[in-house]
């Protein structure tokens, strides 16, 4: 049982969720563009949200830089750079933690925010509440890793992650057999990641897909002033 768990949560959801995850916002941003949108209530109570925002965005894109590059980079080119498996493990470790506790304070603001406000938590849906916390576990799952890594300071563990995510992202099988022994606690944080992408394009989290990044280097607007007759 445990054997097919694995196969089924490590190989096929893994597909299962992009899938998902694809036709999700494509049907969504088609059906009902109007929706697609952050639904902010800055206007309700904007100091607490601008603080918590901007620590729980920095933190977030952080640690998902950090996953893209140490997860998805080839293990040939660490090697060709010198970077060993273990100091690769050390500095995931450090940068992660400092950006996973950034965010946690982040999201804890938010969602003191939310509930706590009777005004914006008469504006908020189940889902905008549900996928706080749903953050919230994946994020303390992703700080309750910290301390497990910390029995595999060579690196080899995460060597492991880095085989499984490789494998199947060049939709190669026996992926799941690279994380069938890794401690319970990284199994649930891949988990619970994989159904976060399956909740993403019904949540607000699809505003993430629409960030103004041409907005940083928009031309200046030209205002003239209006001739006089």
């Amino acid at each position: 049982m445990g054997d097919f768990l694995d196969f089924f949560l490590f190989q096929i959801f893994p597909y299962l969720a992009i899938v998902v995850f694809l036709l999700g916002c494509l049907l969504r941003f088609d059906r009902d563009p109007y929706s697609w949108r952050t639904k902010s209530s800055q206007l309700l109570r904007r100091r607490q949200l601008v603080i918590g925002s901007i620590f729980f965005h920095v933190g977030i894109l952080t640690i998902l830089a950090g996953h893209f590059v140490g997860l998805l980079t080839p293990i040939q080119v660490f090697d060709a750079l010198g970077v060993s498996h273990g100091a690769k493990q050390i500095l995931a470790m450090t940068a992660g933690g400092i950006a996973g506790l950034l965010c946690l304070t982040g999201l804890c603001l938010l969602i003191h925010r939310r509930l706590f406000d009777a005004r914006i938590r008469h504006n908020s849906s189940i889902a905008d509440i549900a996928v706080l916390f749903l953050l919230l576990a994946q994020l303390l799952l992703g700080l309750s890793t910290i301390p497990v890594s910390l029995h595999h300071l060579d690196g080899h563990e995460m060597v492991k992650f880095m085989n499984w995510v490789q494998h199947i992202v060049t939709f190669r099988g026996g992926a799941h057999e690279f994380i069938s022994d890794v401690a319970l606690v990284f199994k649930l944080h891949i988990t619970l990641g994989l159904f976060l992408l399956v909740v993403f394009p019904f949540t607000r989290l699809v505003h993430a897909l629409s960030a103004p990044l041409g907005y940083v280097l928009r031309p200046y607007q030209v205002v003239r002033k209006r001739a006089r007759s």
